[in-house]
């Protein structure tokens, strides 16, 4: 107990060097608390964004669809699950898809195109279709010879709103699928390559076109946190118990893997940043206590004269260290959220839009969540800790006789 006294009196006395020393600390908990913040909201912003506006949160199909996709690999019985949706209450929206690949024809122009079966109402529900209309307008779910192509695909087969579109596929059944279309809309989805095959028909069509009676490939939800991705998930899989019903249920990292990878790839930046920030905080606190102790030597000298024994003097240094730290903690903490909290609502506009996934994004977010204090918190104690052990180490082998004739 006599020790925590001396190192407060000692952290009161000298008010320069405890100020230097903790604006250290303080500077680094706030630059890595708003660092991390910023960098999570950016982060779960773009992932958010993404899932909401292309694939979606988690994806039901059967089993090894995704590793494998075929026409014949279906949802047999889609109903069944919306059901089981409409009463999970975390769930935003939901929305079934078709595909199959065909070969589309304007005129003489022609070009191998995806054809994308969609429910409109819902589609627009679960990922803002609509949005993405940039000529024409959105067909409706009963229109039976509507079809809406990429901006991309558009191009290619020299074709506007309003002109008759022949598509040729294989239908389930074995025959040839093969109709005429009329294109209501044009969209752009922000993924060029997408862009350059999408043909969105009504699901109901797309069924008829492909014989492919009430069954679908897929069924997209969304949720209303990231957080929620995994627990949904799991009830989902019991609910609907995919393994009777020979199903699957994955969440968007696995359907979006390369997204995923390429978010986790930059995130492994985040913390090279974070170490450098560690280590501007390190070395400013090693300056300031080192400078302390060589300052302080006839201090040490007449402590261990009267009997001070070296591990007390070095549990002193590394008191003075940590009650300055954690003084910088809460100050900190609390700078950091008002840092955060202003940059959640306002963001940081950028002169020049990212484009990240196909999205192009303006403005960015930071986040206010729990990791983004409790990191820095022990990072400036650790390393406070670490690096004050040093000159604490130095201060306990003073030479008494030596250290009291300096003046």
């Amino acid at each position: 107990m006599i020790m925590w006294k001396i190192a407060l009196r000692n952290i009161i006395r000298q008010k320069r060097r405890s100020i230097l020393t903790a604006l250290s600390m303080f500077g680094g908990f706030v630059l890595a608390a708003f660092f991390i913040g910023f960098s999570d909201g950016t982060y779960n912003g773009i992932i958010d964004t993404f899932t909401r506006s292309q694939t979606g949160h988690i994806q039901v199909h059967a089993k090894d669809y995704l590793a494998h996709p075929s026409l014949y690999k279906t949802i047999d019985r889609p109903a069944e699950i919306e059901k089981i949706l409409e009463q999970m209450d975390k769930v935003d929206s939901w929305t079934p898809r078709l595909y199959s690949a065909g070969l589309a024809s304007v005129g003489e122009k022609s070009a191998g195109v995806r054809i994308i079966g969609i429910d409109p109402e819902r589609e627009v529900l679960t990922t803002k279709f609509a949005e993405k209309v940039i000529s024409g307008s959105m067909f409706a779910a009963e229109d039976a010879h509507a079809v809406m192509i990429g901006k991309g695909l558009a191009k290619l087969l020299h074709a506007v709103v309003n002109e008759d579109v022949v598509i040729v596929s294989q239908a389930a059944d074995g025959s040839i699928a093969n109709d005429r279309y009329k294109v209501v809309g044009i969209l752009e989805s922000g993924d060029e390559i997408s862009d350059r095959s999408s043909f969105y028909l009504p699901l109901a069509a797309a069924q008829e076109l492909l014989v492919m009676g009430a069954r679908v490939h897929e069924i997209a939800l969304t949720v209303r946190s990231l957080l929620d991705v995994a627990p949904l998930r799991e009830i989902l899989e019991k609910k609907i118990r995919v393994g009777e019903a020979n199903l699957s249920v994955e969440p968007w990292q696995v359907f979006a893997r390369s997204f995923y990878i390429a978010m986790q790839a930059d995130k492994a930046g985040m913390w090279i940043t974070l170490l450098i920030i560690v280590l501007v905080v390190a070395v400013g606190v090693l300056n300031t206590v080192l400078m302390s102790v060589l300052e302080r030597r006839r201090e040490y000298g007449v402590l261990k004269a009267v009997g001070t024994k070296p591990g007390q003097i070095i549990e002193m240094v590394l008191l003075e260290v940590n009650i300055l730290g954690v003084i910088c903690i809460v100050l900190g903490t609390a700078v950091g959220l008002l840092l955060n909290y202003i940059f959640s609502i306002h963001g940081i506009s950028m002169s020049e839009p990212m484009t990240y996934g196909g999205i192009k994004f303006q403005h960015m977010f930071t986040e206010i969540n729990a990791r983004s204090f409790i990191i820095p918190a022990v990072t400036v104690l650790l390393s406070a800790t670490l690096v004050g052990f040093f000159p604490a180490l130095k201060a306990a082998r003073t030479d008494p006789a030596r250290a009291m004739r300096i003046h």
